[in-house]
Parts: structure tokens; sequence; C-alpha cells
């Protein structure tokens, strides 16, 4: 089972800006990013970035990267676009790793692939985690996904979803956390950046509903590996620099 990895990489995050530059341990975050990538055993890892700084720092530690228009809504518009650079055929899997993801697993990245390679009624793949610490189901900067018995997702949301009407029913693991990683078929890629979003989209913020809206389907893979949270503020930074051994503030 071959993958290709995109890495779209926006210089300007409104919260913490040149952020795919930031400095972890010596390295820019986008190169701890790309790393992560090789690890996973993808085909090849492409960086694809609308900004001059980011492409060449990209070039100075050897990675591969394409520039993108500066005009795209979204880091999947990129990856898109990336695609068409990179004339890749249209049943090749793409996983789209986030650009701001230092710690994501590598091993997540190649079952998310797997998964939707196996699962022929997918168009999308993606991940999930068991949540564990009750406080995360009330957050809206924790995203929450619900999914049938097939796998395939019914509902993501900033809500806590499910909603536990009564306190005294019989309970177990119920909630989980969305991990922002997602494997796409070329084709399928293609169509979805030219589809309209919904309201669904643009109320929960969550780009993934747009799949849904139009009728498509999303293979959700279990793992009990929580990669962490990606870095939207300089708290996250400085959280991530520790990790790696690196107090620089």
């Amino acid at each position: 089972m071959s993958f290709h990895i995109i890495i779209p990489a926006r210089y300007e995050a409104r919260r913490l800006p040149g952020k795919p530059l930031r400095d972890i341990a010596g390295k820019p975050m986008i190169q701890r990013v790309y790393e992560r990538g090789l690890e996973s055993g993808a085909a090849s890892v492409t960086i694809a970035t609308d900004d001059l700084h980011v492409e060449k720092a990209v070039k100075e530690f050897g990675g591969n990267v394409v520039l993108t228009s500066d005009h795209h809504e979204s880091g999947t518009d990129r990856v898109a676009e990336a695609v068409q650079i990179l004339d890749l055929g249209d049943h090749e899997i793409i996983v789209n790793l986030q650009g701001d993801e230092p710690l994501m697993s590598p091993e997540l990245v190649g079952h998310v692939a797997k998964q939707l390679a196996e699962d022929k009624q997918a168009d999308v793949a993606t991940a999930c985690i068991a949540i564990s610490d009750m406080t995360q189901l009330a957050d809206p900067n924790v995203v929450k996904v619900v999914f049938g018995q097939h796998g395939h997702a019914l509902y993501f949301s900033r809500a806590p979803i499910p909603w536990l009407r009564d306190d005294d029913a019989e309970t177990g693991q119920k909630a989980w956390r969305h991990i922002g990683l997602y494997a796409f078929r070329c084709d399928y890629l293609q169509a979805f950046s030219q589809m309209s979003s919904c309201w669904l989209e643009q109320y929960e913020s969550l780009e993934q509903l747009r799949v849904l809206w139009h009728g498509g389907t999303i293979s959700v893979y279990e793992t009990d590996e929580d990669p962490g949270h990606g870095i939207d503020t300089q708290e996250d930074l400085l959280k991530v620099r520790r990790l790696f051994g690196d107090d620089t503030i």
C-alpha cells in the first residue's frame, strides 16, 4: 500500500504569526513535521506553502516543497493544488498532515492511509481517540466525533456529543476526540475542493462536515495512542518545546 504526504504550511497564522518557522529545539516547526512524515513510510513527503520564507527554509534542510496560491481558504485547498502541481494519479492516496503537528505519530499516519485503502466505501479516512478526561467533552476546542457500527462518521462537533441524557444510564466509553489527520484519494480531493461550503461547516467551523453534507463517507480509525494537540498559540509552542527538551521562550 503506497501513499503520499502533503503538509500545508501557511505562514501568516492569525494566533501565531510565522508559525511554520518557529524554532523547536534548533529546528523550524515545519522541519519537525516533515521528519515525522518521513518516518511514516510514505512514498513521498511534500510541503505546500504560499510563502517564500517557508520555501527557502524547506530547501535549506533538504525537503521537498511546492509553492501554491496565497488565496486558499483552507489547508485542504492548498493540498489539492499541490496534488495538481505534483501530477499525482487519480487513485493515489494523499495524507494531509497538518504543518503544526510536530508530535504526530508516524505510525498513525500510516494507519489512516491504510484505513482508506482498505475501506472501499470511504471517500476520506481520519482518526479518533477515546476521551478519558471528561473536561475535554465540554471544551469547544476539542472536536468530538460520533460514528456508526461500520466505523463511518455520523457527525463531528465542538459540542459534547453524544449527550448523556440520564446520569444513571449504562455508561462505558461513549465519547471520542477527533484527530485532525486526513487521507484522501486524489480524485475525491479534487472534487471536494470544488464543493460548495455548507451552513454546518460554517456554523461549527469544521471543514470535514462538508464531506458529510454532500453525502460523502468518512472512515474513522480508532487509536489508543494520543498524538497530542497541534500548535496554535505561544503557550502550545512552549509546551512542545519542553517535550523536545527545549525551554527557549
